[in-house]
């Protein structure tokens, strides 16, 4: 069996010890094109965190294959500091830091590959746009930009269709449609189940610990649905990250 792009072994991730995610254990393949989903509060961000090492495990670990070196992490747009004085060109250009460096120069070769990112995603012309002056859909398609330049084998999106306008969203879902073409792996938090059943072949659907996990149509029965919801209204925020018994 290929070695996979992301392994977690009884992974715990907690917040002054509370856990947010805890006992999860599988792999994503390379090449997967995965949702994760969940009530409200089920630990899907902080998943995401986990994965790329802004939060370290509590316990158990998560490792990355030889197919998940690169990695690009688009967090939600509301996470954002939209008042940062930065142009459009700049934000973009950030992509390529992984490359060139912070203080790398930027050549005629860097120059062409920002045009063709902004052109992909529709944005050619905004270079000199503070980024303060987009709408949501027009940051989101900047940041997809930044995503293209950072040329990952692992992609992390949470909600990156959340609060933008139906064209940008085809249109940035065209893109995730290209990256699984080119055999990346994609892991993405999403909350419109009819998105994830019609784009998005596996699913792992979560309430701080994992529900269901596989073929999307399986992960989202119905009652599946409904014993996350319940794992949510049952838990308890104030509990202490747990050990299983060595039995």
């Amino acid at each position: 069996m290929a070695e996979p792009a992301l392994r977690f072994d009884d992974v715990t991730l907690a917040y002054d010890r509370h856990p947010a995610v805890h006992h999860l254990s599988g792999r994503i393949e390379p090449g997967a094109l995965m949702a994760v989903v969940g009530p409200n509060g089920a630990g899907k961000s902080t998943l995401l965190k986990g994965i790329v090492g802004v939060m370290n495990p509590a316990s158990g670990s998560i490792a990355r294959g030889p197919s998940a070196r690169r990695v690009a992490y688009l967090p939600q747009l509301a996470e954002i500091d939209r008042s940062f004085p930065m142009s459009v060109y700049d934000l973009v250009a950030m992509g390529l830091w992984g490359r060139i460096g912070l203080f790398g120069r930027i050549g005629r070769k860097e120059a062409d590959r920002i045009a063709e990112a902004l052109a992909a995603v529709g944005l050619s012309g905004f270079e000199r746009r503070p980024i303060g002056t987009l709408s949501g859909g027009q940051m989101q398609r900047a940041l997809f930009a930044r995503l293209l330049l950072q040329d990952a084998e692992l992609i992390l999106l949470d909600e990156p269709f959340a609060a933008i306008d139906a064209r940008t969203s085809a249109d940035l879902l065209d893109l995730v449609r290209r990256w699984h073409g080119e055999k990346r792996t994609i892991v993405a938090v999403l909350h419109d189940m009819d998105l994830v059943r019609r784009a998005f072949p596996e699913t792992l659907l979560i309430a701080r610990e994992p529900v269901a996990w596989g073929e999307t149509a399986a992960a989202l029965a119905p009652e599946n649905m409904l014993k996350a919801r319940r794992m949510i209204e049952a838990f308890d925020p104030n509990a202490h990250a747990c050990h299983r018994d060595a039995a």
